[in-house]
């Protein structure tokens, strides 16, 4: 029954794209790529029912997914592997030196760094004196619901890169895009250090899902 089916998937792929493909029937064609000669359909629609959506398979803990039966470790890594490689993606797209002339520009330069991340993690934005992006330089990574971030990771980013300036961005996955009092307060200690450096602090930009705050434009910095 199955005979030919993976070209026939494969051919509607080259055909129309992904636009008509249901989520368990991208999986299932994600899947072929890890597992050879084998109807992954069936796997499909199971980790999508374990996980709830497309987004929370790719986003589950590959070390979890080796757990369940079908799932090998080249399957864990394809699919853990594809919203970091979005996040690749997106940012190769501004190419190697953009120009974050706006918040509009950084809020947009920023969101992509934060796709598919499940705990909180914390940029330091390293521009030179044209507002150029020299380097976006992850300083921090947390658990689930917290970052603690020290000004001197902050300073040493920008003076690794010889940044005059930066703008500070981190996520809230929880999906709150209010600052929180220790955003705040570490946004004042960040703007200290950075001040014995003649590092000007551009930003601090808050990104929950597609939608971001900024700081400077709530007159918080």
């Amino acid at each position: 029954m199955h005979e030919g089916h993976r070209d026939r998937v494969k051919n509607r792929f080259l055909n129309e794209g992904l636009d008509n493909f249901d989520n368990h029937q991208v999986l299932e064609l994600l899947l072929f790529y890890a597992i050879p000669q084998k109807d992954t359909n069936p796997l499909a629609h199971e980790l999508i029912d374990r996980y709830g959506s497309l987004s929370g398979v790719l986003e589950a803990d590959p070390r979890e997914l080796q757990k369940l039966k079908g799932v090998g470790k080249n399957t864990a890594v394809l699919l853990s592997m594809i919203p970091q490689l979005c996040r690749r993606y997106l940012n190769d797209r501004w190419g190697s030196r953009p120009q974050l002339s706006s918040t509009r520009l950084a809020g947009e330069y920023v969101v992509p760094l934060f796709s598919g991340r499940l705990s909180e993690v914390f940029y330091a934005i390293c521009l030179d004196s044209q507002n150029r992006v020299t380097y976006p330089a992850l300083v921090h990574e947390g658990t689930i619901d917290t970052a603690p971030v020290y000004p001197r990771e902050i300073v040493q980013a920008a003076l690794r890169h010889q940044a005059t300036g930066i703008i500070l961005a981190h996520n809230h996955p929880g999906g709150s895009l209010n600052p929180s009092s220790a955003d705040i307060e570490a946004t004042k200690r960040i703007i200290s250090a950075c001040d014995t450096i003649n590092v000007r602090v551009m930003d601090h930009i808050i990104v929950a899902g597609e939608k971001y705050f900024s700081f400077a434009d709530n007159g918080l910095i």
